[in-house]
């Protein structure tokens, strides 16, 4: 089955101004996330999805491919969705979204979700990590809890689950798994979910994947190890990510903020 990864990008983000094009180790976040996946030697076409010709002309520079989309996008699956209906790049059997301010995602995250959209039982496929306690109060950190045959039933910023009675710590905390920026789709699904209004669930919490959630699209849940680094939303993620760099790195130039 062939393969599309599609890494979207936007530069007016609120948190984080300019996220894109803000740097990690010395070159703009976005040209991280891209080395990131095409390093991962994965059986797919990858292209950056992007309205603003600074952010191209930065992933051009690197030797990335690059599809210019336009600017009125609602989200990242809508940019995703536009980017796979043009005649480049249709007739894939699967279309994976890895969102852009992950730099550090695991191959094991790409994969899993593609894999899981590839088995036929689900539409959709993304990916968690088992997490710690710590993540709950934090509402940077999307927390996901799953069905059984590994579902996705709800995505929140809240802490979920809830832990009422104190005792019941050991079992709450079997069930953490916090959510890593990655998508899978069949080209159905994805045409589906762009299709759909944004649901309430979706405005409250400003998470996309509730309007795909609430509309009963099946959406898998790959357990895979924990991203290292995480996203980048806020000034604090990219200091971290920024340690992390240097600290990976020892012999890179100094990185600027």
């Amino acid at each position: 089955m062939s393969t599309l990864i599609v890494i979207p990008a936007r530069l007016g983000a609120t948190r984080l101004p300019r996220k894109p094009l803000r740097l990690l180790g010395g070159q703009p976040i976005i040209v991280r996330v891209w080395e990131r996946v095409a390093a991962m030697s994965l059986d797919a076409k990858i292209v950056v999805a992007t309205d603003a010709e600074e952010v191209a002309a930065a992933c051009r520079a690197a030797g990335a491919e690059v599809a210019m989309t336009r600017a009125d996008h609602p989200s990242g699956t809508d940019r995703v969705a536009e980017v796979a209906a043009l005649p480049a790049y249709r007739g894939h059997d699967v279309i994976v979204n890895v969102q852009g301010d992950e730099p550090y995602i695991n191959t094991d995250a790409v994969q899993g979700a593609a894999k899981l959209v590839r088995s036929g039982r689900f539409a959709l496929g993304t990916a968690a990590s088992p997490a710690l306690p710590a993540i709950l109060e934090n509402p940077d950190v999307v927390k996901v809890v799953t069905d059984s045959s590994g579902r996705a039933l709800y995505f929140s910023r809240a802490a979920i689950p809830f832990l009422r009675e104190p005792t019941d710590g050991v079992h709450r905390d079997a069930l953490l798994k916090q959510h890593i920026g990655v998508y899978a789709y069949t080209p159905a699904a994805l045409q589906r979910w762009v299709t759909l209004p944004p649901h309430p669930l979706e405005l409250v919490e400003r998470l996309e994947q509730l309007r795909a959630i609430a509309d009963g699209l099946a959406m898998g849940v790959a357990i895979v190890a924990p991203v290292l680094g995480g996203g980048i939303d806020t000034e604090a993620d990219l200091d971290r990510a920024n340690l992390r760099w240097t600290e990976t790195n020892p012999s890179a130039p100094g990185t600027t903020r």
